[in-house]
């Protein structure tokens, strides 16, 4: 069995949950490979060994990985997907962070789960992406252009708002005069859309929601899609520019440019305890049902 490892390593005492990972593999003999400047940061502290394989970018991960560690926070998490890709190697998320909604190992019980993780005992859940395409196209935006939460458009240099025209399977929606509009799937759901005042929505859902980002239209609304739609934007605005965002990962398009924003040919696995479920997760981050009558 071959694992990849990737962290961003911005949390206090992180390298005892590292330490811990690494001691629970090698003990299994499985191959290890750490992503090359999370390696750089791990070696800032001698105590931890650190002979193990490296790769440098999603290039050099491949078909040979039967699964891949993301050890952070969600935005580790969705960086991790960025070398994945389609190759479809299940996604482990060790929360080392603070909410870890995606990232559902929690720190305290690393040796056991990652125990459980080799033993074959988890379950994969298969999440949705986003993908886009844009005219002209944009190198900025390259070919990591899928997210596996949102694609945001935004407006940049400006306090003004700006349009986002709408269009769903070519059919006018409407013109969002707005901060933005967030696109999200069922996974992203759970966060910026919900801050906008997006539905949460099972990650197994077939849909997409489109939220708009504090709108001036007074009667605009989250509005929920079947996920085998084709979402078309176009934005113009004072500034002549505007943000645009896939995960953590930005570009800046020019005014006007086309957009368009599709279900990505693939998805992401990522496995899970077999006690974790969302619901679970629903009531233990979002503390939903939390109530003194209880």
């Amino acid at each position: 069995m071959k694992v990849g490892i990737y962290g961003q390593f911005y949390h206090k005492y992180s390298e005892q949950s590292i330490q811990l990972i690494l001691n629970a593999l090698k003990k299994t003999g499985i191959e290890v490979a750490v992503e090359k400047n999370f390696l750089k940061l791990i070696k800032h502290h001698e105590e931890i060994d650190t002979n193990v394989a490296t790769f440098s970018s999603f290039t050099e991960v491949d078909h040979s990985y039967d699964l891949f560690f993301s050890i952070g926070g969600d935005g580790t998490l969705l960086k991790s997907i960025t070398f994945v890709r389609d190759l479809g190697i299940p996604i482990v998320g060790i929360n080392t962070g603070t909410l870890g909604f995606l990232a559902t190992i929690q720190k305290e019980k690393i040796t056991e789960s990652i125990n459980q993780i080799i033993a074959g005992n988890f379950k994969i859940t298969e999440r949705s992406l986003l993908a886009i395409e844009t005219e002209p196209g944009y190198d900025e935006i390259g070919e990591l252009n899928f997210a596996l939460n949102e694609i945001a458009i935004n407006r940049k240099n400006t306090t003004s708002m700006i349009k986002v025209e709408t269009f769903v399977d070519e059919e006018h929606l409407a013109s969002y005069w707005s901060d933005g509009l967030i696109v999200s799937t069922p996974t992203g759901s759970t966060g910026y859309s919900l801050s906008c005042g997006g539905p949460i929505m099972d990650p197994g859902s077939k849909s997409i929601v489109l939220t708009p980002i504090a709108p001036h239209n007074l009667n605009a609304r989250p509005f929920v899609i079947p996920d085998d739609s084709e979402i078309t934007l176009k934005v113009s605005g004072r500034a002549k520019s505007y943000l645009i965002s896939l995960d953590s990962r930005t570009a800046t398009l020019k005014d006007n440019t086309v957009i368009r924003i599709r279900k990505a040919p693939f998805s992401i696995k990522l496995a899970q305890l077999k006690e974790d479920s969302f619901i679970k997760t629903l009531r233990e981050k979002l503390l939903w049902g939390e109530d003194k009558r209880n």
